[in-house]
């Protein structure tokens, strides 16, 4: 279904379309990302530099400075069928796949004791994991790997709830031939912070589904990202947000194409819901790919689509693609932001659907293909549930 003509328009361009197009260049070297784990590499951000310019500093209690831990952070594990260890954070599989390209997950990888891992042997199908993260208050730094082996298929979910200030990364290693579907739940409180990185590395002929789902949370801030350890590799990453009065969702992906042939796909939808004499309501939403001179064959695509219900709510969405070869397969991206269709409405409403359930159908089917991503019932059922909540909070 349509959801407003705004957000038709804009996407004018497909999966597979030819190279060109507004926002699409050649790599220059004007956007260096610096990658340490030095956190003093980067420096106390001001606000002004291009990766903290929409992030609102100040709700950030103290992760700038990397305040020690005094919080207390309750994990518990449902459904593993995988084995679950913690490792020191010397471990080389710490790092695999995730170097900080920003001061606080260099914090969060500094500070963190250990490191939680979940690991699949080669050739298992199936395993589903579910990690429950509950935030108890204070401030608190995790640090997760999943690791899947060789031709084995798995499930994680990571289900954030609670109250607190946590940095959080996440390192996700699939190897050749591998399927890993995780999906983040991101369920705070509505004072929580959350700062998280997540980073996948991607082997041979193997494919991860990364489906982000943010409802809660004070401010919540997530760098999913994605390399390629060998051709042949498959990156869908899927985003779902839901961002009141007074909560900034921000989400920063970079999906670098290192490797030949390999594909990938963003899709990211965000509604948002304010008022006028609320604290502003802002998603953020920021799509970098970089195509490199050996990665022949790349096929690419992201797209972004943000749907505003009410005033007092800003959308931010700003995508970005880096090529280094004219030898790709597709490359290509869309952004647009728009309100209800009055079209759309008027056509649920003269077959006899009441204004109020028309609007929350509309709503319902914007989020339809990212709930669908999703491989647990109990999952899908728990997100619908929680987007029709926030819709009756506001009357619709």
């Amino acid at each position: 279904m349509t959801v407003g003509s705004e957000l038709a328009a804009a996407a004018t361009a497909g999966p597979g379309a030819p190279v060109g197009g507004p926002g699409v260049r050649k790599k220059t070297g004007s956007l260096p990302r610096v990658l340490s784990r030095d956190p003093e590499a980067f420096g106390k951000p001001t606000g002004r530099e291009e990766e903290w310019r929409f992030t609102p500093l100040r709700r950030l209690r103290g992760l700038l400075d990397g305040v020690p831990e005094d919080g207390s952070v309750g994990v518990s594990w449902e459904s593993v069928q995988a084995s679950v260890d913690r490792i020191g954070m010397d471990d080389p599989r710490v790092g695999t796949a995730l170097t900080p390209a920003d001061r606080v997950t260099a914090l969060a990888m500094a500070n963190a004791t250990d490191a939680a891992v979940i690991s699949v042997p080669a050739e298992q199908t199936d395993a589903l994991t579910t990690l429950v993260v509950r935030g108890k208050g204070g401030t608190a730094y995790r640090h997760l790997v999943i690791e899947i082996g060789r031709f084995a298929r798995a499930t994680v979910v990571l289900d954030h709830v609670g109250t607190g200030t946590v940095a959080a990364n996440v390192e996700m290693l699939v190897g050749d031939g591998a399927e890993l579907t995780v999906v983040s739940l991101q369920d705070w409180d509505d004072d929580a912070v959350h700062l998280g990185a997540h980073a996948a590395r991607v082997g041979r002929d193997a494919k991860l589904k990364h489906v982000a789902v943010t409802l809660g949370g004070e401010t919540v801030r997530l760098l999913p990202t994605v390399t390629y350890a060998g051709t042949g590799g498959d990156a869908e990453l899927f985003g779902l947000s839901f961002t009141d009065s007074g909560q900034h969702h921000e989400h920063r992906l970079f999906v670098d194409h290192t490797a030949s042939n390999c594909r990938s796909r963003v899709t990211y939808k965000s509604a948002l819901q304010g008022a006028e004499d609320k604290p502003e309501a802002h998603a953020v939403w920021v799509g970098d790919v970089l195509i490199r001179a050996d990665a022949l064959g790349t096929d690419t695509y992201e797209l972004n689509r943000n749907l505003v219900l009410s005033d007092g709510a800003r959308a931010d969405s700003i995508p970005n693609l880096e090529i280094e070869t004219g030898e790709v397969t597709g490359a290509g991206h869309a952004s647009a932001t728009g309100r209800f269709d009055d079209e759309a409405l008027f056509y649920l409403m003269a077959r006899g659907i009441p204004a109020d359930e028309a609007r929350r159908l509309v709503v319902r089917g914007f989020f339809a293909e990212i709930v669908a991503q999703i491989p647990l019932e109990d999952v899908r059922d728990r997100i619908t549930a929680a987007v029709e909540d926030e819709l009756v909070g506001v009357g619709l």
